[in-house]
């Protein structure tokens, strides 16, 4: 068997997070793959956007020592007058120069390059837990069917010791580089961020037809849990969310998950050299628990935050 070429042989993962509740049955491993075909105006992971490592930048952590300044060919560095370091990601190329340099972590990048090995290492630490807990390993992104080859590698060599492989997926992707995934997962959680192809366009900038043809493939493979990112005055009405209900009715899926907005990702934007536009709400819990009530009216299970 001819080896795979270095560029493939590794997935571009910008987190691992250990003791994860939210991303499936049990404690969880969740693997976070770099690149998202979408632009949700909510993300809360904007590093996850492109496919290739990105400069982020953490100004509390700057002290001001000009290493950076040094190490940059293009100029984009400077301090003002607090010895604050300021970026300007408008003439940053993203050479990296600056982070080797940076002794406090105040330049990093968010994108590691990792071979399946090491990632089945990280995966098998927390195994006992795993097991008391009927846990696993989640693989989420971004969009983990962006890298559908090395996730495919990794979910096969995963479920090869025995560990329960959840898919995390927008479904935005042809299904040929998704049904490989699909197939090889014992869960998919899905995400639909709504049901109108015009509303969905608004929100991701994408449409959601190729979404909706997906996931209607996909249950026929595995054991499907529709998501819904719960934005306020977007997605919550009770019209948008009996439609989601139908369609969970529809294609036999086990759950539906109502995950409430929240502004935790606000700031990683500014570290990004991008700009917070959006003014969506947090839904209020009584409206959440309305909508969960009409969710089992249609005879589908319900949780609110997983």
């Amino acid at each position: 068997m001819a080896e795979l070429e270095p560029e493939k042989s590794k997935g571009l993962i910008f987190n691992i997070q250990r003791f994860s509740v939210h991303d499936g049955p049990g404690i969880r491993t969740t693997v976070f793959m770099q690149g998202c075909p979408l632009r949700c105006q909510w993300c809360a992971n904007p590093e996850s956007w492109q496919t290739k490592p990105v400069l982020m930048t953490r100004d509390a952590k700057c002290i001001g020592c000009g290493k950076c300044i040094e190490a940059c060919p293009v100029g984009a560095i400077s301090l003002d007058g607090n010895g604050r370091r300021i970026l300007d990601f408008s003439l940053c190329t993203q050479c990296m120069a600056c982070v080797s340099v940076c002794p406090t972590g105040a330049v990093t990048v968010s994108g590691k390059y990792m071979t399946l090995d090491e990632v089945v290492n990280a995966a098998e630490r927390d195994s006992m837990f795993y097991q008391n807990s009927n846990g696993g390993v989640t693989i989420s992104g971004g969009e983990p069917g962006m890298e559908s080859g090395f996730v495919h590698r990794l979910m096969k060599a995963l479920k090869d010791k025995g560990l329960h492989v959840a898919l995390d997926t927008c479904g935005n992707v042809p299904w040929d580089e998704l049904a490989p995934l699909v197939k090889s997962a014992d869960l998919i959680l899905y995400d639909i961020k709504h049901m109108d192809d015009e509303e969905h366009r608004k929100g991701t900038k994408h449409g959601n037809r190729l979404i909706l043809d997906n996931v209607a493939k996909a249950a026929q493979c595995a054991t499907v849990w529709l998501r819904v990112p719960l934005i306020s005055g977007y997605n919550d009405s009770q019209e948008n969310i009996a439609q989601t209900a139908e369609l969970g009715r529809q294609i036999g899926a086990k759950k539906i998950s109502l995950l409430p907005f929240h502004r935790w990702g606000e700031s990683k934007y500014e570290q990004l050299g991008l700009t917070y536009m959006f003014q969506g709400k947090e839904p209020d819990p009584q409206h959440v628990e309305a909508l969960c009530r009409m969710i089992r009216d249609f005879g589908m299970e319900v949780s609110v935050g997983s």
